[in-house]
């Protein structure tokens, strides 16, 4: 049985870890697959943040980070009452396979199942759009650009 209120997701990505850590991290390369905005600083208790659509910023703060291998940070919304800057965990690990990297993702912390369902949404959203970028394909337009989560 999974446990409530927690989102899992796994993708594979056509590119070595090394590749998807800075995917994951470099403010210049996460643009290349979500955003408007991206600032990083990869130490704990640096400041994770990213304008994800144009129009809703996500913002917290790094609690572990492991080049290569994994990162943890703080997650929430600003101007949200139902997931706030930094009430939720996400904890990315990057395992090296043959032919690229095994994305593990898992989202605690937040509140509801509507909000664990919208978040994994966007999770598949944006990971296929790294894996893409990763492969050296272009992801093309963002479908999610402009929209601020309340709809």
């Amino acid at each position: 049985m999974s446990e409530p209120l927690v989102v899992r997701r796994e993708t594979h990505v056509s590119a070595p870890p090394a590749a998807v850590f800075a995917l994951l991290t470099d403010p210049e390369k996460i643009l290349r697959w979500m955003g408007t905005e991206a600032q990083t600083e990869l130490q704990p208790g640096g400041i994770y943040l990213v304008n994800v659509t144009g129009a809703r910023v996500a913002r917290g703060s790094f609690r572990e980070v492991v080049p290569v291998h994994r990162l943890a940070y703080s997650f929430g919304w600003e101007g949200s009452e139902a997931v706030p800057p930094g009430s939720s965990l996400v904890e990315i690990d990057l395992i090296e396979q043959p032919n690229g990297t095994l994305v593990r993702l898992t989202h605690t912390g937040l509140p509801t199942a509507d909000q664990c369902e919208a978040h994994a949404k966007g999770w598949a959203h944006y990971f296929d759009r790294m894996a893409a970028v990763a492969a050296g394909r272009d992801p093309g337009p963002d479908s999610m650009h402009g929209h601020d989560g309340q709809s």
